[in-house]
């Protein structure tokens, strides 16, 4: 699906930028392909349309594609940095996506004092999990709850700035964004409830929503563009960091996409698709003491439709903590999670609660290969399921073996 025109504009700026660059100073190429054997748990996965929590269901064992990537970083000058990453992964009826395109301008500074401005499609700087290549994670497969919503629903078209002051042993920076094109985020939450799965969806790519009875008995596919613009409205965010030696960061951000919560915009088979007010706070913390990672991350907040004279309001929930052994070629990790949502609404829906365990094994024999064996439980609880003949508890144990080649 093509982007709008204003999105195109903001890509192919990018590009241009990258290209003419090119003879600039520093261009770097990086790139990545996945492949993986699956064994799925046998509840059928969200993305088929079922309430399944991992990106794989149904009880297949298979070869699959997990994923691949290209990112562009030219440098053009000191100051002036352009990235732009596109990204291919077939689950859930996907090809090419633009997950970020953007100008960074950070003026080089002799003093404590440092300034940055960026524009155009990124990430909000929620994740601690994800600073590899393409906004993956060097540790586990699959990312926790927290940050598989992020890399689904929340990305920023629009423009941030950063003051960072830096001291001898320690810095603290606070960043700021304007934004628009996420107002429909959140919808997910409420409508389908947290997931696992490493799925990062681009501009103008949809989601799909869990597959719903009809009068005869047909379950139609529902998809929706979680970056599609429904009114002018502009969100927000702002954050402080805190950083410290030994790797010691805390994050502490407020996140607001300013959305009207009574707005819509048309839908497949003439539904509305309405605008969710959503609002959260994240904190998150990551250290390392010898060649042992600790990261931490909690998140709260409160997603709220409109529906002509219904509502829908959803408080949601997710913490997780992540350990893991950084030395060698050998790199285990494990990570404990809880998640939930809580449903105010109009159609009957309570909400959900869960826990996730994941524990991973990568080897990184050379710098172009890493091999990750990851095994996930999860086991939750959704009280809507019951009233559709289903089960309300939902347990699933995947298993992943990932040949990961990266350029």
């Amino acid at each position: 699906m093509m982007a709008p025109a204003s999105v195109r504009g903001v890509v192919l700026a990018g590009l241009a930028f990258a290209g003419s660059a090119a003879s600039a100073q520093d261009v770097k190429i990086h790139a990545f392909l996945d492949g993986r054997l699956v064994d799925a748990p046998s509840p059928t996965s969200f993305t088929e349309g079922g309430y399944g929590k991992t990106r794989y269901g149904s009880g297949d064992t298979r070869l699959q594609f997990g994923g691949g990537g290209l990112i562009v970083t030219a440098q053009a000058t000191p100051s002036l940095l352009g990235l732009v990453d596109v990204q291919a992964q077939t689950t859930d009826h996907r090809m090419l996506g633009l997950v970020e395109s953007y100008l960074r301008y950070r003026p080089v500074s002799l003093s404590p004092w440092r300034w940055s401005l960026q524009a155009g499609v990124f990430f909000p700087p929620v994740s601690l999990e994800n600073d590899g290549i393409g906004w993956t994670s060097p540790w586990t497969i699959t990312p926790s709850a927290i940050n598989s919503w992020v890399g689904e629903e929340l990305r920023d078209v629009g423009v941030q700035g950063q003051l960072q002051w830096r001291g001898q042993s320690s810095s603290l920076a606070a960043t700021g964004a304007l934004f628009r094109r996420n107002e429909i985020a959140g919808n997910i939450l409420p409508t389908r409830g947290w997931s696992l799965s490493d799925l990062t969806y681009g501009l103008g790519e949809r989601i799909r929503l869990p597959d719903q009875p009809s009068e005869n008995g047909q379950a139609p596919t529902e998809r929706y563009d979680p970056f599609r613009r429904v009114t002018n409205q502009i969100g927000w965010h702002a954050d402080l960091t805190w950083r410290a030696p030994g790797n010691t960061r805390v994050t502490l951000l407020r996140w607001d996409n300013g959305a009207d919560p009574h707005a819509w915009v048309p839908y497949e088979g003439g539904d509305r698709l309405y605008a969710w007010r959503t609002k959260f706070w994240s904190l998150g913390a990551t250290t390392q003491s010898g060649p042992v990672t600790w990261i931490a991350q909690a998140m709260e907040g409160g997603t709220l439709a409109l529906p002509g004279t219904r509502h829908v309001q959803t408080h949601f929930r997710s913490a997780f903590v992540l350990v893991g052994w950084n030395q060698g070629a050998w790199r285990p990790a494990l990570r404990l999670e809880h998640f939930s949502t809580d449903n105010d609404s109009s159609f009957g829906d309570g909400g959900e609660h869960g826990n996730a365990v994941t524990a991973a094994l990568a080897w990184r024999p050379h710098d172009w290969l890493r091999i990750t064996y990851e095994l996930m439980r999860v086991d939750s609880y959704r009280s809507y399921l019951a009233s559709t003949g289903q089960s309300p508890n939902v347990k699933a144990t995947q298993m992943q073996v990932s040949a990961r080649l990266l350029y």
